[in-house]
């Protein structure tokens, strides 16, 4: 258990440095582009301003998909699931909490795949928040 625990702990600082670090990049490119708007007087709601809020939201994808296929590498990588399309799809359920079951993992790692689960709903809830700001500023100019 200690082994679970201590792997699991080292998981969530990684995802959460990842996910910090990328919602960092994304708030300074959103604010790059919120000045550009303004100083050429386009509105927020224009197809320049759309094609942010995509670029938002595929970069908030692709960072949960980062997230995911980190935990997927580390299934491999102690043994716990054997293929990686098995591991890719193990970790996507039990990061957005869907689940359908968990008899696919070795039993000795189930308690990482547990914490997976909490992590993800937390760094879910973080891109939701910071999604949810960012539309509410445009929606303010």
């Amino acid at each position: 258990m200690f082994a679970e625990l201590s792997i699991a702990t080292v998981m969530v600082l990684l995802t959460v440095v990842i996910h910090g670090a990328g919602l960092f990049g994304l708030s300074r490119v959103l604010r790059l582009e919120a000045r550009e708007e303004a100083a050429a007087h386009i509105h927020p709601m224009s197809p320049r301003g759309m094609a942010m809020t995509l670029l938002l939201v595929f970069g908030l994808i692709a960072l949960h998909g980062v997230e995911i296929w980190a935990y997927a590498l580390l299934y491999l990588a102690i043994d716990a699931l054997d293929l990686l399309r098995e591991a890719v799809y193990f970790s996507t359920i039990t990061y957005a909490t869907i689940g359908y079951d968990d008899h696919s993992i070795a039993p000795g790692w189930k308690l990482i795949a547990a914490i997976e689960g909490v992590n993800g709903v937390i760094l879910l809830g973080w891109s939701t928040a910071f999604f949810v700001r960012v539309v509410a500023r445009m929606g303010r100019d």
